[in-house]
Order: structure tokens, then C-alpha cells, then sequence
């Protein structure tokens, strides 16, 4: 039977819906339900307009009013397809073939396992849960249902990744021995996110390296392709704290004296924003939900908690931490995550038996101790931050999704069920081994 003229399961079920079985093609368009249109969400739905044959946004959930509309107006949804509050998907009747979960981390239990038993597809934001138990949950709920998921780990669906592999698989540089792994995720970026916004307090997100970096050791996993065997970590929050501020800082930019002297001045970033494109208008447009003017700024900076000082906020994750890996062949692996960077691409070395590897997420260059030469391979498509695509990474990631439920080829998620949770085991084991100052075996 197609899959397509199956009905949904679970109690709700009222109309023909893609189940997990991908065998065979679709043969129409994905019907797309998006939980949370903020910058994640909102990204997908866009890569779904450019394909409205392959698949179309019939439904949102979104608590803003003023998100919730705009996106419905561009995304043409009726007032019967738009929800404040995602929960009410979980009461209503199936609407649609995939719910893309792009709500806050700490929901994506909740969130997950219920649609998955509604008979939902899933496209899970990363990370999966915050709790390796919330991981374990969402894991037999897709099992259970039989349910198509892929975790957002759009770093393994990359050109530069897909490139990198085969030049691995080809034995330009021998045997992998070891790997070095920067991520730079930049000081403006680290200051909106991880000291002023919604991921500064492991108690109201998640922590650091699971928010920021669960990508980096996936991607190091899919790389050396074999389990972790151990892992130990460290770090601390060294900087951004009140007895590090400057004296006569204020709780406030916008009434800080100090304020034209600081790096991590929020009036520069944010009203840099207004007049510029990139990730800093990205970041500006969280900041206001959306609005790009003078006023909204002001208003963000005077009153929200991105105009707060970076010295005297509430954040108490780490702002720099490593991670060591020792993978069961002996393959090694050392990984720096760090607030103090410009905003850059993520740097990589990968040591072999026959030559090395470095990377950039765009450019490859391979140097050959045999001949004593490198050779460049250069993947570029677009910048490597969330605002400019992952470097390919949203796109490629999101279609290979699509054309596996579309075209009845499973084998191009491969950021499935088993793959993530995997790895997310192996990022709370890191968290474990730095908290106890030890060295944790899997």
C-alpha cells in the first residue's frame, strides 16, 4: 500500500498522512507543520518555499502574535492553521505529514514524543533533548512509531564534509591518528546568545556544549566513524562574570559611560544591525523579533535582556571548554570550544599516517608526505554561521530530508535516530567527565 493513503495513527488520526515507512515515493507535495517560526524554524520554511512541488508549510505554532503572523501571511496559512501555543497540536487532529520542532531545547521532549505517537515525521532541531533521559525518550518514541527523523546535525550534510569524507575514504592521508577540532563561535555571537540570551543558564536551556557544540562532536564521530570509548573535558566561565567589569560599569549599555570603550557593547552590535546584513542583522532581529528599526532597538536595549552588561547578567555557562576523545581504534581527538574569536569558521586538523588534513568548512588542503605537495579543494558555497546557511548545511540537510520521505530513499538521512543519539551520549558524558574532573569510559 502507498504510504501515502495511510492513515495516521494514534487516537487523533483523521485523514491519509505519510507514515514512517519510506520505501515508496510520495508522489505529492510534503504537507509541513513548523513548531516555533523564529530564525531556525522560519529558515526551513523558507527552503520549503523553493520547492513548492517537493513540499509546502500548511501549519505554525508560534506564541508571538507578531511572528505568527507575519509568517502565516508569507507562508499564505489561514487563521485555523496558525497556533499560539504548539501544545495544541498534540489536542487537535494530524495536520500535516512532518512537524519541523524548532522550539525552545527544553521542550523538545514533550514536544517530540508526543507527535511522534500522533503519527508525525519528525525534522528535530538540535540538540535533542537537554537531558541524556529526554534523549532516551524521544528515541523510543520513534522507534515505537516507526517514525522518520532526522536531527538537524546539518554539519555531516555539508559539501565540505561530503568532500572531506571521500578524500578520507581515498586514503589521501593514510589512516586518521588523530584530530584537532576549533570552534570559534565568536564574541558578539557568544554575548547575545550565551551571556544575554536564551541559552546564558544551563537551568532554563541547556549547557554550553550541548546548545553550541553537540554538532562539533557528531561531525568528529561521522568523521573518524567509529564509537568514543572515553572522554574527559574542561573549562569554566572566566570572563563574562561581575567581578571582571570595568569600573564604573553600569547594568545597562545605553546608560554605561563606558559603553563606546567596550567589545561586547550592545548598542554596536544591534544598531550595527540595522544598518548592516550578515549575522549581525541576523542577531538584531532576534533581538526585536523581527523589526528592523531605531525605535525597536531602543526598545530592546532600554528594556529586554540583550541590552543587559555582559558583567552583570544572569548567564552561568562556561565561556570556553575542551573536549578530549578517544575513539575505540586509538583515534584521538582534542576539541576547543571558545566565546574569545572573531566570528569564524570552525578549524580543523586531521592527522594521518601518510599525510594531514586541514579544513576550514570551506577549503581542504591536503599536504602529502610523500611528495611534499598540497593539494586544495575548495567547497564554498556560503558562510558557516546559522545566518548565512551553515555553509550549505541548511539546505542540503533539509532536501536530503524531503527527498527520502519524497522519493523512497531513507539512506539519505544520516542524521537519523541511532547516529544522534550516539553522539549526544558521548556530549553528556563530556559534560559529566568536566563537572567530576575525570576521565568517563562509555
Amino acid at each position: 500500500m502507498n504510504p501515502a493513503a495511510v492513515p495516521a495513527s494514534g487516537a487523533h488520526a483523521s485523514a491519509p498522512f505519510l507514515t514512517g515507512d519510506l520505501a515508496t515515493p510520495l508522489g505529492r507535495p510534503l504537507s509541513l507543520a513548523v513548531l516555533g517560526a523564529g530564525a531556525r524554524g522560519s529558515a526551513y520554511a523558507d527552503l520549503a518555499a523553493k520547492r513548492p512541488e517537493r513540499a509546502r508549510v500548511v501549519a505554525v505554532a508560534e506564541l508571538r502574535d507578531s511572528v505568527r503572523t507575519a509568517f502565516a501571511a508569507k507562508h499564505g496559512l489561514t487563521d485555523e492553521r496558525c497556533f499560539a501555543d504548539w501544545r495544541e497540536l498534540l489536542d487537535s487532529p494530524r495536520l500535516a505529514d512532518v512537524a519541523i520542532v524548532a522550539v525552545q531545547d527544553a521542550d523538545h521532549v514533550e514536544a517530540a514524543v508526543g507527535l511522534a505517537d500522533l503519527g508525525y515525521q519528525l525534522l528535530l532541531e538540535k540538540p535533542m533533548a537537554t537531558t541524556e533521559e529526554g534523549c532516551d525518550a524521544i528515541a523510543e518514541a520513534v522507534r515505537r512509531n516507526g517514525t522518520a527523523l532526522a536531527l538537524t546535525h546539518v554539519m555531516r550534510y555539508t559539501p565540505y564534509t561530503v568532500a572531506l569524507k571521500q578524500i578520507l575514504l581515498e586514503g589521501a592521508i593514510g589512516d586518521i591518528v588523530s584530530l584537532q577540532h576549533l570552534e570559534p563561535i565568536g564574541y558578539y555571537h557568544f554575548a547575545h546568545s550565551f551571556v544575554r540570551g536564551n541559552w546564558r543558564r544551563e537551568d532554563q536551556s541547556s549547557s554550553l556544549l550541548l546548545a553550541k557544540a553537540c554538532h562539533d562532536i557528531d561531525w568528529l564521530s561521522d568523521v573518524v566513524g567509529r564509537p568514543v570509548r572515553r572522554v574527559s573535558s574542561f573549562g569554566s566561565l572566566t570572563h563574562f562574570r561581575p567581578e571582571s567589569a570595568p569600573e564604573g560599569a553600569t547594568d545597562r549599555c545605553v546608560t554605561c559611560p563606558l559603553e563606546s570603550s567596550c567589545a561586547y557593547s550592545a548598542p554596536r552590535l544591534y544598531q550595527g544591525g540595522l544598518r548592516k546584513g550578515g549575522t549581525k542583522q541576523y542577531f538584531t532581529r532576534i533581538t526585536t523579533a523581527g523589526e528592523l528599526t531605531e525605535k525597536a532597538v531602543t526598545e530592546a536595549l532600554t528594556e529586554g535582556p540583550y541590552g543587559r552588561c555582559v558583567y552583570h547578567s544572569d548567564n552561568d555557562v562556561p565561556d570556553h571548554q575542551v573536549v578530549n576523545l578517544e575513539f575505540d581504534n586509538a583515534v584521538t581527538a582534542s576539541f576547543v570550544l571558545t566565546a574569545f574569536t572573531p566570528l569564524d569558521n570552525r578549524h580543523t586538523k586531521i592527522f594521518g599516517t601518510r599525510g594531514q588534513l586541514t579544513g576550514d568548512g570551506r577549503r581542504i588542503e591536503v599536504y602529502d608526505f610523500l611528495t611534499e605537495r598540497t593539494t586544495v579543494v575548495d567547497t564554498s558555497l556560503d558562510g558557516s554561521s546559522a545566518a548565512e546557511g551553515h555553509a550549505g548545511g541548511d539546505e542540503a540537510m533539509f532536501h536530503a530530508y524531503v527527498d527520502a520521505l519524497q522519493d523512497g530513499r531513507p539512506e539519505l538521512i544520516v542524521s537519523g535516530i541511532d547516529a544522534s543519539l550516539a553522539s549526544h551520549r558521548v556530549v553528556f558524558a563530556a559534560e559529566r567527565a568536566w563537572r567530576a574532573g575525570t576521565v568517563i569510559e562509555l
